[in-house]
């Protein structure tokens, strides 16, 4: 296990299993007292980068709960914002904390950020990867499915989710098809990587370009917005939104789903945009215990990386 949660590729099978299944046992046991405080008398830093709602929430009530104090940096609010180099602001931040979550925009900052600190980084969204989210989306599987082994597709913009769905499915041996329009499809590097490894774990890749090849049969559909932050400026929205607009995840389009399929979207959502309220309001969704779960997942994670028992 590295010392690091950057990529959940570079993470390995090992630790996710080890994440899926301390996990399950932290929500079950989360007003227990004999789970102790693992990270009793630790300290760790956040840093954000972009707003945030679930992430932020999760990290520091995950934190508290874990016994660890936190301190909360925003890049505006320190010397990131200054110039300040990303070695310097690791080296610091080591001396004073155990460990560090990052969310921002390029993936090279959190990178940068892990090669000098000494302590765990844990990557908290990128423009790249969102490990996190993807890690308390599995338990959600897991939770409602009782498996992995479940058709997975995900539908709409080939960005972080679906980067971090791919070296999930890559590690873990996933069934998993990605569904996006021509202009909108994940990095052919990031497919490739995860293409040559799930030969060896059992699983199947899918990139398509059509919504109903993707999501036939999926007992997983999974959306996400359409824009990410930073890219949702009105001109690019009303030019890009047709060639979108196949790949809601509506009724007409969930039907062509497993029967028993469950939605899914990591949050927050462009209600009427890429998926209806029918759909996430709906008996199949899913969505607020993708949300809840990430608090057990992120406590499950920073346990993990800072080798801690619990009891």
């Amino acid at each position: 296990m590295g010392k690091d949660l950057l990529r959940i590729i570079d993470s390995g099978e090992d630790f996710c299993r080890r994440v899926l299944t301390l996990g399950p046992e932290m929500k079950a046991r989360r007003r227990d007292p004999s789970l102790g405080k693992p990270l009793d008398g630790l300290a760790v830093v956040t840093i954000y980068e972009k707003p945030s709602t679930r992430t932020k929430v999760s990290f520091e009530v995950g934190i508290r709960e874990l016994g660890a104090q936190v301190v909360e940096l925003t890049k505006a609010g320190s010397q990131l914002s200054r110039g300040e180099t990303l070695a310097d602001t690791a080296h610091t931040l080591e001396r004073y904390a155990d460990a560090i979550v990052y969310r921002g925009f390029n993936h090279d900052s959190v990178v940068g950020i892990a090669e000098h600190a000494r302590i765990p980084v844990v990557n908290a969204l990128t423009d790249l990867y969102h490990p996190c989210q993807i890690l308390a989306d599995l338990m959600t599987i897991e939770e409602h499915c009782g498996t992995l082994n479940v058709p997975i597709s995900f539908i709409g913009n080939g960005s972080n989710i679906a980067h971090s769905l791919l070296g999930a499915a890559a590690v873990l041996g996933l069934d998993l098809t990605i569904g996006t329009p021509p202009n909108a499809m994940p990095r052919p590097e990031i497919v490739q990587e995860a293409a040559d490894l799930v030969a060896s774990t059992g699983g199947r890749i899918r990139v398509v370009n059509d919504p109903i090849e993707a999501v036939a049969g999926a007992r997983i559909v999974y959306t996400d917005v359409w824009f990410d932050m930073g890219k949702d400026d009105e001109e690019t929205v009303a030019k890009r939104s047709a060639e979108y607009q196949c790949f809601q995840l509506n009724a007409e389009l969930l039907a062509k789903a497993d029967r028993e399929a469950q939605v899914m979207h990591c949050l927050p959502a462009q209600r009427g945009r890429e998926a209806t309220d029918e759909v996430l309001d709906g008996p199949q969704s899913i969505i607020f215990d993708q949300a809840e779960n990430r608090l057990h997942a992120q406590k499950a994670i920073l346990a993990l990386l800072l080798g801690k028992d619990v009891g």
